[in-house]
């Protein structure tokens, strides 16, 4: 619906151009009810942004409403004729009378909100037809360095950002925008038996070292081949999810989603992974089909129970970093809503290399890391993103891993919020098992010395994982003891290595 008035007094372009969608009547009526009744301005508020507004007086009454409530006044079009006693814009239609005018034809306090959302709605609409104009127009115009699939990328971009804020771009926020969800979050976490920051890891160690995962961070996992990054990532994902599925289940709402992109590892492969770990059925055995009946039921009811987690797998080999951020837009758009992202791992993304130009993996490797922590900070979500370290690790004597070890590039301890190594001291210990020398035999007391006392170290080894947090922009770093089980590839808290097993839910 299209209505005339003071939007016609705003050019339109050349002849035959259809006018934007928008509702005079509709931006009349809720500016005379706020400026009847000042209290609605706080419901209005989740809803209407000035720019929400067609008509730029409109705009500017809007926001003086907000400045004179703000300070505590009460908005009238007498307290409001001081801002706009000389404002041409205002005189155009009428002056101050224009404010009483609003306010003596304010329609019923009641309809506030319809108001308010039909304004939203036309808001987004001219929001849609300007999405649709910068398309037609880009793809009249093709360079090498923004191709088609660049351009389906930025489109794709603004209409996720249309959908979740109700804008295409974000730009200058006022700092009184921003406070009230920054008190929200505060009082989440003051109100929260956890303590935690963000959301809980389920590894109470880890989380005792982070404070749980933070919406918007970009969190670097990285291991030499071994270590256990993508079992670590898996058990992660399980305790995310299955808390997910158990706090939807009291508040009837949809469960957030995790997903994963798995580029290395098939889907099958990381589920079967994660059946081992949940029913504790070695995953070697599994593999080789070497269970009992008994074991093989275990395996069926653990599946069945895990196909209920609202977690997604995306085994795509060699996937673009654009292709990867259409993807996890698309997951969280359709499923009602995304708790984590996991990338395993991020040299396996592939950047969005352009033809023509020298091939330059650092600069690859940069762009990978910078577009994982836009799409955290775009997605409101933590994205977690395993990655390898170089070998100069296992150059050293002592092979606990460095910020220097990152592999490629200095842009993923830049980018990141939270690096953290993942170290199992057992693993370097066992290759270093002492073996008898050129004149000593197996008895020799010499040699069964130095065996015990390899025996005895590795006792106190055995099972023991550290994560290292090497970076951590939002506190102290530090080391976090974890438990692993390498016969089902399970980690736990260093306490509960002898627990019983109940699974993540």
């Amino acid at each position: 619906m299209t209505q005339t008035g003071l939007g016609d007094l705003m050019p339109h372009g050349e002849a035959g151009y259809r006018p934007l969608p928008y509702n005079e009547q509709a931006e009349q009526s809720l500016l005379g009810a706020l400026l009847v009744k000042n209290d609605i301005l706080d419901d209005i508020e989740r809803i209407l942004q000035p720019e929400s507004f067609f008509i730029p007086v409109h705009r500017r009454i809007y926001e003086a409403i907000r400045h004179v409530v703000d300070k505590g006044q009460i908005a009238t079009p007498i307290t409001l004729g001081v801002f706009f006693a000389e404002d041409e814009a205002l005189s155009g239609v009428g002056g101050t009378g224009y404010l009483a005018k609003l306010a003596a034809s304010a329609a019923m306090i009641i309809n506030a909100d319809d108001f308010a959302r039909q304004i939203q709605e036309h808001h987004l609409r001219r929001q849609l037809v300007d999405i649709g104009e910068t398309m037609v127009s880009d793809a009249y115009e093709f360079t090498i360095d923004h191709d088609a699939m660049a351009q389906i990328e930025e489109a794709e971009k603004s209409l996720f950002d249309l959908a979740e804020h109700g804008a295409v771009k974000r730009a200058f926020r006022s700092f009184r925008d921003v406070t009230v969800p920054t008190l929200e979050m505060m009082e989440a976490t003051f109100r929260d038996s956890s303590g935690l920051a963000g959301q809980s890891t389920g590894l109470k160690n880890l989380d005792d070292q982070i404070g749980g995962l933070s919406r918007t961070d970009l969190l670097v996992l990285a291991a030499r081949p071994g270590m256990g990054k993508t079992s670590l990532a898996t058990t992660l994902a399980l305790q995310v999810a299955g808390r997910n599925l158990e706090e939807a289940g009291s508040s009837d709402g949809p469960p957030g989603r995790v997903g994963i992109f798995s580029l290395e590892m098939s889907a099958e492969q990381l589920v079967a992974r994660m059946l081992a770990e949940e029913t504790g059925i070695p995953s070697q055995l599994i593999r080789n089909g070497l269970i009992k009946q008994s074991d093989f039921e275990d395996l069926v009811t653990t599946a069945h129970r895990l196909s209920a987690l609202p977690l997604h797998i995306d085994d795509t080999p060699a996937i673009s970093i654009a292709q990867l951020r259409g993807r996890a837009r698309r997951l969280k758009r359709q499923s009602g809503g995304l708790s984590l992202l996991i990338v395993d791992y991020l040299q396996l993304v592939v950047s969005a290399h352009r033809p023509g130009g020298e091939r330059n993996r650092v600069q690859e490797v940069s762009e990978i890391t910078q577009g994982l922590k836009a799409l955290a900070k775009e997605l409101d979500v933590p994205v977690i993103a395993c990655s390898q370290l170089s070998r100069a690790v296992e150059q050293r004597e002592d092979k606990r891993p460095l910020l220097s070890d990152l592999r490629e590039s200095g842009s993923i301890e830049q980018d990141a919020d939270i690096v953290m190594f993942l170290f199992r001291p057992e693993y370097y210990h066992e290759r270093r098992k002492p073996q008898p020398k050129d004149d000593e035999d197996e008895d020799d007391p010499g040699y069964r010395r130095r065996l015990e006392r390899w025996e005895g170290e590795m006792e106190t080894l055995r099972g023991v994982s550290e994560i290292i947090v090497a970076k951590n922009r939002h506190g102290p770093t530090g080391e976090a003891k974890l438990h692993f089980d390498s016969s089902t590839t399970r980690f736990m808290d260093l306490e509960s290595r002898y627990a019983s097993h109940d699974g993540p839910y």
